[in-house]
């Protein structure tokens, strides 16, 4: 990858996607390419092909997915995996017919299994179930990673799967129905201090630990792979320790400044008990997230503050 590589960016409206673009975009990149869903829709095989044939992007960063958070994938098993198989099956074929030099596909840490050793390595994929709260994502995002693997294998399709872990920064989802673990907790604790509430409530015991990382961090990352290294297979992109729900509730009420109880709802499920990234992998490669987890809460809760008070539509868009 080099300064004028043509390179698609699949979800650039997304957190992920978003991310790579300002990265790209700040460090000088000017042959980019990106849609949206109206005038491209990666569900159509048909259009999906048309594009590539028509631009044969030399990289591809594949961030479109169909995401949410346990609320939302409990609810949406079907849609998390029909949809997430058609986009990624479309994009990743089409890239190898249009023979792109390099394609970068985003996983997930989902795809381990439940029980999988802490810290999860990258050879722990199908060595057991999957945690059932995301099942249909997770068989999905398996599936992506597996296929990448095959078509290097058995056609030499030059790709790699980023697998990180739980995800948070701008432009990520504070709907309820769809939120993930931090963007969810800095909105109640937001709305909590400001509506004067006396009580927060949580989903579960508080028991589970998150692996967090910020999305630009991931970015930053996964542009230096894609541009120094010839990496295949899958790589974790973490860093390597945890916080359990309880530990980041404590910490984001405390920055927030709230004053009221947690009240943890233990007739919730928890989802999985502890999902940690080996990264000896990434360490190898000299790499790592640079953004402290403080810094990163106080920023998600400007961002909602923002949100909030201009009344905004706290429902973003993955795609």
């Amino acid at each position: 990858m080099n300064i004028n590589s043509k390179i698609y960016i699949a979800g650039h409206r997304g957190m992920v996607g978003g991310s790579i673009l300002r990265k790209l975009n700040q460090q000088g990149y000017k042959n980019l390419i990106y849609k949206t869903r109206t005038e491209l829709n990666l569900l159509d095989q048909n259009k999906v092909n048309s594009f590539f044939d028509e631009h044969k992007p030399d990289i591809v960063f594949c961030a479109a997915a169909i995401v949410g958070g346990i609320k939302a994938s409990m609810e949406n098993q079907t849609k998390f995996l029909y949809e997430n198989l058609q986009i990624q099956n479309n994009v990743i074929n089409a890239a190898y017919e249009n023979k792109t030099d390099r394609f970068i596909y985003f996983s997930s840490s989902c795809m381990y299994p439940t029980n999988a050793p802490q810290p999860m390595k990258e050879e722990c994929i199908l060595t057991g179930k999957l945690e059932p709260t995301c099942e249909g994502y997770a068989i999905a995002k398996t599936a992506g990673t597996l296929l990448l693997d095959y078509m290097f294998k058995e056609k030499q399709f030059n790709g790699v799967t980023i697998v990180p872990c739980n995800l948070y920064g701008p432009n990520d989802s504070f709907d309820p129905q769809h939120s993930h673990v931090l963007a969810a907790l800095v909105r109640k604790f937001y709305e909590a201090k400001t509506e004067n509430k006396p009580s927060v409530s949580i989903w579960g015991t508080g028991n589970a630990r998150r692996e967090l990382i910020h999305v630009d961090d991931c970015a930053d990352i996964s542009i230096k792979i894609a541009k120094n290294y010839d990496l295949n297979g899958w790589i974790n992109v973490g860093c390597g320790n945890d916080h359990s729900i309880e530990e980041l509730a404590h910490l984001i009420k405390n920055i927030i400044k709230y004053d009221g109880k947690i009240v943890f709802d233990k007739t919730k499920p928890d989802g999985a008990l502890r999902k940690c990234t080996d990264i000896s992998k990434l360490k190898k490669l000299n790499l790592k997230p640079n953004i402290l987890i403080e810094d990163g809460i106080l920023e998600m809760i400007n961002i909602y503050k923002n949100l909030y008070e201009n009344n905004s539509n706290t429902t973003k868009s993955y795609n």
